[in-house]
């Protein structure tokens, strides 16, 4: 990924995770814990140990996707024996042609390069697309978190 794509695909994934954080807390807020998360990270940026982002690119070599793994952040860093997938993302006109699970594959050899044992990730319900995907590529349910809106109606 060169610092462009980098910058390109930050700038993506923070407006991606503010948009589901806005449902929980005001558009700001969202925006700016977004912000935090990437400074948390990725402190270096490409640079950052131990993390792997990479652009895709079709045979014309336009980018069609990114993908970003590094250690599981439910460990601590220094001992995790497990990587976690922070990202995947195919662009909108190319989804569907296979990239996706090309991606995904890509993305799975630096965790074994690594010697991390498993990759995982979160996905959001309600991305079908997504959770096809991975329910393809032999990922399986590790955990689930469920919610409900209980606010009175308006």
């Amino acid at each position: 990924m060169t610092p462009a794509e980098y910058a390109a695909a930050t700038e993506r994934r923070e407006a991606e995770v503010a948009r589901e954080l806005g449902r929980l807390m005001p558009g700001e807020a969202a925006r700016e814990r977004a912000r935090r998360e990437t400074a948390r990270f990725l402190p270096d940026g490409l640079g950052t140990a131990r993390h792997h982002l990479v652009a895709a690119q079709d045979p014309s070599g336009l980018v069609v996707g990114d993908a970003w793994i590094g250690p599981d952040p439910h460990q601590a860093p220094e001992a995790a024996d497990t990587a976690w997938l922070y990202d995947l993302e195919v662009r909108a006109g190319f989804r569907r042609r296979g990239y996706g699970s090309a991606i995904l594959a890509a993305a799975e050899a630096p965790a074994a390069r690594e010697g991390w044992t498993a990759l995982g990730l979160n996905v959001f319900g309600g991305n079908e697309a997504a959770v096809a995907l991975y329910r393809r590529s032999g990922y399986g349910v590790a955990s689930m978190s469920m919610r409900k809106d209980v606010r009175p109606a308006r």
